[in-house]
């Protein structure tokens, strides 16, 4: 694609593998640079090193990048021996070296087909008074083949801040939720701001695998778990009982306060994805997968499909009650002429 906007690409990671090259390698061909910042916040003291750094070698990975793979020089490496303060500081450390247009945050994890990226830049070079885009999500969980719904996401959590326009006197204010204001202090989502609902309109959706593997499941509730904010005392056993065991077939979101249910997934991934998945599933790698024997029992139970719209349609009972209303209406349309006939005929 010719003429790309100038975009900086940001991204936080502790303990990145096996995403961290793919998701470079998919987002390399767009970015004007892309600027990692690695490291670990307090609550993060028991999935991270003592001086606050990766345990599964995301920084050599980055390194290796650097050396092998940025011909034109667009990686940019922070990281420091010890903590950061929380990943508001993480996510400000990458904007402040931000050199290009719009700021895109990404996590290690999130993917975009490439034609839906090539699209939205398409879209920020015609209309320059964009100023913050935000996608709705798909949140894969345990195998490309599966996804989670719930009603955290279906209540707005879906929807995801990620680009942002850039310049002299922006600031990156907040990591929760993403918010940038420009040289008046305005939020630029209260400006000309592109929402999710707006681009799945058009099919572009962001790809989220937070919940693909055992690893990454295990690292995030211990992290969620110690961490003041999130208020999941329990993410560690709901780890152990919904993903890892399937044991609350109903919660399987990890924001597990709010009902969540699997889903076949059946469309294409992301080619970079693909390429991870082969990888990863190979006879000799070393990465942890799961298994999918249980979720496939689950899903093929008729029982599961009952609940599970049952559980979903209870988020939103009046249109739970409308749906039924249509159809009861539907099949009593297909129905009556026949009734009629009976009527008139005295049966």
């Amino acid at each position: 694609m010719s003429e790309l906007p100038r975009i900086s690409f940001g991204i936080i990671v502790l303990n990145g593998e096996p995403f961290l090259r793919y998701t470079l390698r998919a987002l390399y061909p767009y970015a004007h640079e892309i600027i990692v910042v690695e490291g670990a916040a307090p609550g993060a003291v028991n999935v991270a090193t003592p001086d606050g750094h990766s345990l599964d070698g995301t920084l050599r990975t980055l390194h290796d990048f650097k050396a092998r793979e940025d011909p034109e020089e667009k990686l940019v490496i922070v990281s420091r021996d010890g903590f950061w303060s929380e990943k508001d500081e993480m996510s400000q450390a990458y904007a402040e070296r931000a050199t290009g247009d719009y700021l895109w945050q990404v996590d290690v994890d999130e993917f975009y087909q490439p034609a839906d990226i090539e699209a939205v830049c398409a879209m920020l070079k015609s209309d320059p008074s964009i100023t913050a885009v935000s996608f709705d999500t798909i949140t894969f969980w345990g195998a490309p083949d599966y996804v989670v719904d719930s009603w955290y996401l279906r209540r707005g959590d879906g929807q995801f801040h990620r680009l942002f326009k850039w310049g002299p006197g922006y600031h990156y204010i907040s990591h929760r939720p993403p918010t940038v204001v420009d040289e008046r202090g305005r939020d630029l989502r209260s400006v000309n701001w592109i929402r999710g609902t707006d681009l799945a309109a058009r099919g572009i959706r962001l790809y989220h695998y937070s919940l693909l593997l055992p690893k990454q499941v295990r690292e995030k509730c211990e992290y969620y778990s110690r961490a003041d904010w999130a208020k999941r005392a329990g993410a560690v056993e709901w780890a152990n009982e919904a993903y890892l065991s399937l044991r609350r077939p109903y919660h399987v979101h990890n924001v597990y306060d709010y009902p969540g249910c699997l889903y076949r997934f059946a469309r294409a991934h992301p080619p970079q994805v693909r390429q991870m998945w082969r990888d990863i599933t190979e006879p000799d790698s070393s990465c942890e997968v799961r298994s999918t024997n249980d979720i496939e029992v689950l899903l093929n139970s008729w029982i599961y499909q009952a609940g599970r719209f049952l559980v979903m349609s209870a988020n939103e009972p009046s249109l739970w009650l409308r749906k039924t209303r249509i159809r009861v209406m539907g099949i009593m349309a297909r129905l009556l002429p026949h009734w009629l006939k009976d009527v008139i005929r005295g049966r």
